[in-house]
């Protein structure tokens, strides 16, 4: 009997149901690429089989609409456990309480490009598999019949050599413009693609010594040699300005209408399809104090009011493994956060098509404003570029732009800083 009774023990043991995963909710905006959401849904399916704590529940959003679906979960209480964020617009979300600091075992960013890491008052808070960068599209045979130096990332064009090769291009009487900024996106594109020359020309959105004010960095005298020398592209017709159309940017530097286009990874391969060995993608110029290009994309974070912030964050440092990261820049084309990644893809292993943009982001990537109130910045810098291509006196429209700046971070009390 006793036997018996211990079988029937064990058989009551094994066929008892195990404990279920606990259930966390991941939002992300990539809805309508199906691509993206192939790679994420095979990393949410390995995690899931890899562990039996957590599963990890998958739901999209279309990008144009995700930011809104985030504040106003925020506002009812009802975020998910992980979201995804423009790198650029973590710290406001982690200053207004949406987001909180990762819980990363030592170690699990080391080596990933610094534009992938979202950090706040001194505690990463996102982490991105993937950066952006942005490089001028040109073709070796234009440069050489036109007797214009090729730049190196060691050796960059000086704004001097920059102008020049402009009006040399412009003389030729070949191309609609010498170049191309893509004026038509006015959104992101803006402070993402330009607020770096104003950087370089030792200028910025704000002063970045202590994110309280814009006077100075955005009216100063720096300031306002960027914004003269911006607004002289446009009154020299050497790009298109504000009225361009989006399907004069897609076909313009590949018709051959522009000389050079100043672009995005993202439109590399089409670019390289078109001209094979001719193509070539340069560093930014420097202006006077080092070139510099925009860092910063989507990102992985953990909600603040997550139940289950050590699940969330182990979903996150698994997806960090360098397969993954490589899975997403073969599927996206963008550039992967770590060189061991790197390694592992078509397009930015060492020799790859694309590898030139790693070395661009590593050595020339730049954040923009680490602070709250970048999300108004932005605003006003998008205005004030549009304003100023458009003909508007340059000092009154930095003057206005940092008003309002100042103004906002006022009403904010500083934005904790």
């Amino acid at each position: 009997m006793k036997k018996l009774a211990a079988l029937a023990g064990i058989l009551a043991m094994s066929t008892a149901p195990a404990w279920a995963q606990t259930e966390l909710s991941l939002w992300y905006h990539g809805a309508g690429n199906p691509t993206e959401g192939e790679i994420l849904n095979t990393v949410i399916s390995d995690f899931n089989a890899s562990q039996s704590d957590w599963a990890v529940k998958l739901e999209q959003f279309p990008q144009g609409a995700y930011n809104d679906t985030i504040v106003a979960a925020a506002v009812a209480g009802n975020l998910p456990d992980i979201i995804d964020v423009d790198g650029p617009n973590m710290p406001n979300w982690a200053w207004a309480g949406y987001m909180a600091p990762l819980e990363l075992s030592e170690g699990t960013l080391d080596g990933f490009l610094p534009g992938t890491i979202g950090t706040w008052q001194d505690k990463i808070y996102s982490v991105g598999l993937w950066d952006a960068a942005v490089a001028m599209f040109a073709r070796k045979s234009v440069l050489e019949e036109n007797g214009i130096r090729i730049p190196t990332l060691e050796q960059p064009w000086t704004r001097e050599e920059f102008d020049a090769a402009l009006a040399t291009l412009k003389a030729t009487g070949k191309f609609e413009f010498p170049l191309d900024l893509s004026m038509d996106d006015r959104g992101e594109w803006y402070p993402y693609a330009f607020s770096p020359f104003l950087q370089s020309f030792g200028g910025d959105i704000m002063d970045r010594t202590t994110y309280t004010t814009a006077e100075g960095a955005l009216n100063g005298d720096a300031a306002i040699a960027w914004g003269e020398w911006w607004q002289s592209l446009f009154t020299n017709q050497y790009a298109p300005g504000t009225s361009q159309t989006a399907a004069d940017h897609a076909t313009g530097f590949i018709d051959g209408r522009y000389a050079l286009q100043w672009n995005g990874v993202w439109n590399a391969l089409p670019a390289i399809e078109a001209f094979g060995d001719d193509l070539l993608f340069l560093p930014a110029p420097d202006f006077g104090n080092g070139p510099k290009i925009g860092a910063g994309s989507w990102q992985f974070g953990v909600s603040a009011t997550s139940p289950h912030k050590d699940g969330a964050s182990a979903f996150i440092e698994f997806a960090t493994q360098d397969k993954y990261v490589a899975a997403f820049s073969n599927g996206l084309g963008l550039i992967p956060a770590t060189a061991s990644a790197a390694e592992l893809t078509e397009n930015y292993k060492p020799g790859g098509p694309l590898a030139v943009f790693y070395d661009l982001s590593k050595a020339q990537g730049t954040l923009r404003p680490v602070t709250p109130g970048y999300v108004v910045a932005a605003l006003e810098f998008i205005k004030l570029a549009a304003d100023i291509a458009n003909g508007a006196d340059v000092a009154d429209t930095l003057d206005a732009a940092t008003d309002a700046i100042n103004a906002d971070i006022q009403r904010n009390n500083n934005y904790g800083f």
